[in-house]
């Protein structure tokens, strides 16, 4: 066999290739036994027919046809690794010219990664925002706490903002009662909005055991969008009662004495948060820095594929919550074509992020251990809710661990780019990455290198697809 490369584009590239008839033979005499074992001829067992017993009764035209469809993809393979095309997605096969007996010429157009020229990896400058951490930010965190350990008691007046009640609901459409939408002794805190749109109006003012109806949308069901009738009856009303912020309270709600070491634990905790934040967007920023500074094409059918892939996720994640494509355009405050001209943006980026990363990996030679592959499925499985054991067969079962390797890879070759760059905060301050754990304390830097909180992730906007 003989094949030949020839470039279309940056991204994509057409294979020609020419095959003697005697390499075609292992799909010939396949095409013959999977022939021979379809038909009946007198005086033959099915499978042991002879080729030009099935050439008279079929024609040589069908077997050869399958022949082809046999071989095609091996040779197809095979002048794609002779070659060393870095082949993505499906080839477009056209067979030029097929004599029996003779030869096979084919052509075959793919899009392939394209050639990219990385700049100098160490000493690449980005900036983030400093770590800063207010006073409301901490009163928020012990607020919280005291919530937790606050007491709800029942009060005889009327319904007031924040407090906690006990309701029942009754919805009717054109006075007929809705099955579904019915329910009692549901507990609600009012002015959440966690419920439905108007209720928190409605109950407003009102005392234990009065009722009032609204028109509202149910967010769910064989009505869901339509205005329907609700009833609502409070059947309880109670106020939260929150401790004070003592050292009573410190003792009680954490391992701390004083009020005041409960506090400065506080804000050491917002400060790890704060850092591993920040590390998150040192990443971003590396990332986006490289991008400006590498030309990278993008092919088109891979573009498509990922903006598809993307939509098609976002679809299933507005089934799953109730909303429609025109809900979330509003609550986006996008219209339609600035939406898909910023999936579009994200998707480029995302593909562009991946050949980058990808060539990081293969110039530092990195690779993933079991170990490695072990956690990341872990994450992976605490994130989906599901036992890594009931992931890890998921993957399996779906081809997903190729992926979910080139996913560690490029996390590893991110966090190669994160240790090699500088990084300062908008103070002009250096950013310590290499000790960061993930906890976002740091470790000695003496003691132990550490990238834990780099590679924790893949990019922000990993592809769709792999």
């Amino acid at each position: 066999m003989k094949s030949t490369v020839e470039s279309l584009s940056p991204t994509k590239v057409k294979l020609i290739v020419e095959v003697p008839f005697e390499e075609l033979k292992p799909s010939l005499d396949a095409a013959y036994r999977s022939i021979g074992s379809q038909i009946v001829v007198p005086g033959f067992r099915k499978g042991k027919i002879p080729p030009q017993v099935i050439d008279q009764r079929v024609g040589r035209g069908p077997v050869l046809e399958e022949a082809i469809n046999d071989a095609l993809p091996k040779l197809y393979s095979q002048a794609v690794q002779d070659n060393q095309v870095k082949a993505i997605g499906r080839p477009e096969v056209d067979v030029t010219e097929f004599n029996d007996k003779e030869s096979l010429q084919f052509s075959a157009e793919v899009e392939v990664r394209p050639e990219i020229e990385l700049p100098e990896l160490t000493g690449l400058e980005a900036s983030v925002e400093d770590i800063a951490i207010s006073d409301e930010e901490i009163d928020e965190q012990i607020e919280s706490l005291r919530q937790r350990f606050g007491s709800l008691n029942p009060v005889e007046r009327a319904v007031g903002d924040n407090d906690y009640i006990t309701l029942d609901l009754s919805a009717t459409k054109d006075g007929e009662k809705i099955e579904e939408a019915q329910a009692t002794g549901l507990s609600y805190q009012v002015g959440s909005g966690q419920l439905l749109d108007g209720l928190d109006d409605a109950v407003l003012g009102l005392t234990a055991g009065e009722s009032k109806t609204f028109v509202t949308q149910l967010v769910g069901g064989a009505l869901k969008g339509e205005d329907v009738d609700v009833s609502v009856t409070v059947t309880a009303v109670k106020e939260q009662e929150l401790p004070a912020f003592d050292d009573d309270f410190a003792q009680t709600a954490s391992e701390f004495d004083t009020a005041d070491e409960l506090k400065a634990d506080v804000r050491t905790r917002l400060e790890k948060g704060k850092r591993l934040e920040q590390a998150g967007d040192a990443r971003d920023a590396v990332l986006e820095k490289i991008l400006t500074l590498v030309e990278v094409p993008v092919p088109d059918g891979l573009l498509t594929d990922e903006v598809a892939a993307r939509r098609e996720n976002l679809d299933q994640q507005l089934g799953y919550s109730g909303m429609d494509f025109a809900q979330f355009l509003e609550g986006e405050e996008q219209t339609e074509e600035e939406f898909d001209e910023d999936l579009k943006k994200r998707s480029e980026d995302a593909i562009k992020a991946q050949f980058v990363l990808d060539l990081v990996a293969e110039q530092q030679e990195l690779s993933v251990n079991d170990q490695e592959l072990t956690e990341h499925i872990v994450r992976h499985a605490q994130r989906s809710g599901v036992s890594p054991d009931q992931f890890a067969q998921h993957a399996v079962e779906n081809n997903l661990v190729p992926s979910l390797v080139s996913e560690v890879v490029r996390g590893k070759a991110l966090a190669y780019l994160v240790e090699n760059a500088k990084v300062t905060d908008a103070s002009g301050n250096e950013v310590e990455l290499k000790t960061l754990l993930p906890d976002g304390s740091y470790a000695d830097p003496d003691a132990v290198d550490v990238t834990e909180a780099a590679a924790e992730e893949t990019p922000a906007e990993e592809p769709a697809k792999a």
